[in-house]
């Protein structure tokens, strides 16, 4: 019997995205179903389906969440995750499909890296100088929630510069940025409702998150990484 799959995806991975799927929807809903958030969501909950697979079109989807969602900041005026994901997440995960389709393991799977220590200081080198940069552009722009804005763009970088680089950990890096937003837009939400659909939105994606992380660490033993 023909295993059964979606685009894909295997059973788990579908239930998964339909719960998902119905917990953003829903959220949306009770928000006021803001179209730009609700094609954000949609989409960013989809992405990290394909990205727990180390499927290339979970970074393209990743470039139209990242145009989505830097709306969305620019609304509540937090500058710094709009600058964060249209000039930083956006660009590197528009790299991201070309490596990812250069270093393939199989059909619709890339193969993973792991960081050279070169790769591991250049990474804390550039963290530290663009989290000093991003905190005085965000404190001119009067940024809301400054601090936590800038500990965002930490954990952000942080995530891109590791799926840039195939490494498992890239997850983890999100998993935290994740926890970062979902306190960021609590306090939005706390102005105005119709960002209740992005705390939805991150805590789906912390729970995906987590299960990429497990994915990837699985498939290091398939793939015989050390």
């Amino acid at each position: 019997m023909k295993k059964f799959n979606f685009f894909g995806l295997n059973k788990k991975e579908i239930i998964l995205w339909l719960v998902s799927i119905v917990i953003v929807g829903a959220a949306n809903i009770i928000g006021g179903a803001e179209p730009v958030n609700l094609s954000a969501t949609l989409i960013g909950v989809t992405a990290l389906i394909f990205l727990a697979r180390g499927d290339v079109r979970g970074q393209i989807l990743t470039v139209i969440f990242s145009l989505l969602y830097a709306v969305t900041s620019f609304r509540f005026h937090y500058y710094g995750e709009m600058i964060t994901y249209l000039g930083m997440t956006m660009p590197i995960a528009a790299f991201s499909v070309y490596t990812w389709k250069k270093n393939p393991y199989k059909e619709n799977e890339v193969k993973i890296h792991k960081l050279t220590f070169k790769q591991k200081v250049v990474m804390i080198c550039l963290t530290i100088i663009v989290t000093i940069i991003f905190y005085y552009i965000l404190k001119a722009l009067n940024t809301n929630n400054l601090v936590i804005s800038t500990v965002s763009i930490a954990t952000s970088f942080l995530a891109s510069y590791l799926s840039l680089y195939r490494s498992s950990y890239y997850a983890v890096a999100y998993a935290v940025n994740d926890i970062v937003l979902i306190v960021m837009w609590i306090l939005a939400t706390v102005n105005q409702i119709v960002y209740l659909p992005m705390i939805a939105c991150f805590t789906m994606f912390l729970i995906n998150d987590l299960y990429g992380f497990v994915c990837w660490k699985k498939r290091e033993m398939t793939q015989n990484i050390k």
